[in-house]
């Protein structure tokens, strides 16, 4: 038996990004992200608790304002202390796993889902999704982007406007386009 587009897309597979049963997965976030933008900002307790619905997991100490924005929400799993920006954009196609003591800059996008470099494969709407890890201690500065497949280190500062497109190691600053090492960071005692 074929392999659904679905199982496919699980199984990080190429996969039609117009499949029916694909695409069903986002209107339940989609609803979920709309009612979560229509709470007031002077309601912390309520985005909290909506937040807290769309992601697949959550730690203590949760604060996301508005607008989120997610492909399908349950992929996403963040840790204790975790702080989104205004307007964070995540297409969670694939697992997105935040760690303990996070903050996202606002204007960040975070990608799991990938297309072919060919215009054939584009006609054809084919995605691939690979999974992002972000580790502890992470600050992601403003207007930043993930890419798919990328994993972030523990006691990372992305400095604002980089694009991250390769893994980055634990303790270091990264910036630019593509981003790339700008220096290390020494610990505190």
């Amino acid at each position: 038996m074929a392999k659904s587009e679905l199982q496919k897309l699980i199984d990080g597979e190429w996969y039609k990004v117009n499949d029916p049963e694909v695409a069903s997965r986002k209107i339940n976030s989609a609803v979920l992200c709309q009612e979560f933008n229509n709470i007031p900002e002077n309601e912390p307790a309520k985005q909290e608790a909506k937040a807290r619905e769309i992601f697949g997991s959550t730690g203590k100490n949760l604060v996301v304002h508005s607008r989120l924005n997610v492909d399908y929400g349950k992929n996403i799993h963040v840790g204790d202390n975790f702080l989104a920006n205004y307007n964070l954009t995540v297409l969670d196609i694939a697992p997105v796993k935040i760690g303990n003591n996070v903050w996202i800059g606002p204007n960040t996008d975070i990608y799991t889902v990938n297309h072919p470099l060919t215009a054939k494969g584009r006609q054809e709407r084919l995605g691939i999704g690979k999974p992002v890890t972000i580790g502890n201690d992470v600050w992601i500065g403003g207007h930043s982007t993930i890419c798919p497949g990328v994993t972030i280190g523990n006691g990372v500062v992305v400095a604002a406007g980089s694009v991250v497109t390769k893994d980055v190691p634990d303790n270091v600053v990264v910036g630019g386009v593509p981003a790339k090492v700008i220096k290390k960071i020494e610990q505190e005692d």
